[in-house]
């Protein structure tokens, strides 16, 4: 019997999907490496909706700004795995005796399933209201707004970019409207180039600003986040 030599009691074996009649290789090479993602596997079994959980868990880890009693806003939030992370965190349930409790809204262009302690509204964002309805529902100012948006994919790597981009200026337009002095904001953006009109606006409103590639995010990802904290109220 060969012997063992891993230090494991077995092997990592890694699933081969096979091309079926009607599926393109694209499809097959993606349902391949859900199937071999680690953190796939962890969110079924932790019981979150997507392995983007990972991402804003491994992000808050590092700037710490989902705190019991803190508000939070979710743009894009389907399909909820950053609210789930935030209810936790923020203590939105109230399951952290003697700890703030904190505010969850997520906000999506589709309806949502419920999640415990998140309010979710169906809502485009950029509508010109949009920023009083969520300080209507909060009941004041935010302390964090946070965006793991993607436009639909046009197969075009530049046009992507820029998509992705006027998406994340436009989740930072309604952060200045809505969030209280110190709050922080968190978005995904594409590597790229087009940035740095955003990255200079964030540095005008933010004390810091930060670039981020978690390890939760893909090594063959262009994705990376930008956290900013301290933010400045300029009336």
């Amino acid at each position: 019997m060969a012997k063992n030599t891993s230090g494991r009691g077995e092997r990592d074996l890694k699933v081969k999907v096979k091309t079926a009649r009607g599926r393109k290789l694209s499809s097959t090479l993606w349902l391949q490496r859900q199937l071999n993602d680690p953190y796939v596997r962890r969110a079924k079994t932790e019981g979150y909706r997507g392995r983007a959980a990972y991402k804003i868990l491994e992000l808050d880890d590092r700037f710490r700004f989902l705190v019991p009693g803190a508000r939070v806003v979710d743009l894009g939030c389907a399909p909820g795995g950053w609210c789930q992370v935030a209810v936790k965190r923020v203590n939105a349930l109230g399951e952290k005796k003697g700890k703030a409790i904190g505010r969850v809204i997520g906000i999506d262009l589709q309806e949502m399933e419920p999640i415990a302690g998140a309010e979710l509204y169906q809502l485009d964002f950029m509508e010109d209201d949009a920023d009083d309805k969520v300080k209507d529902w909060l009941g004041g100012g935010a302390d964090v707004v946070m965006s793991d948006m993607a436009a639909a994919s046009s197969g075009h790597k530049q046009t992507d970019h820029l998509r992705i981009i006027a998406l994340c200026e436009a989740a930072a337009q309604l952060a200045f409207d809505v969030l209280e002095p110190g709050g922080t904001f968190v978005a995904k953006v594409l590597a790229g180039g087009a940035e740095g009109e955003l990255q200079k606006l964030l540095k005008q409103r933010f004390e810091k600003v930060a670039n981020v590639k978690p390890p939760a995010s893909r090594a063959d990802s262009s994705e990376k986040f930008v956290v900013a904290t301290g933010f400045r109220d300029q009336g």
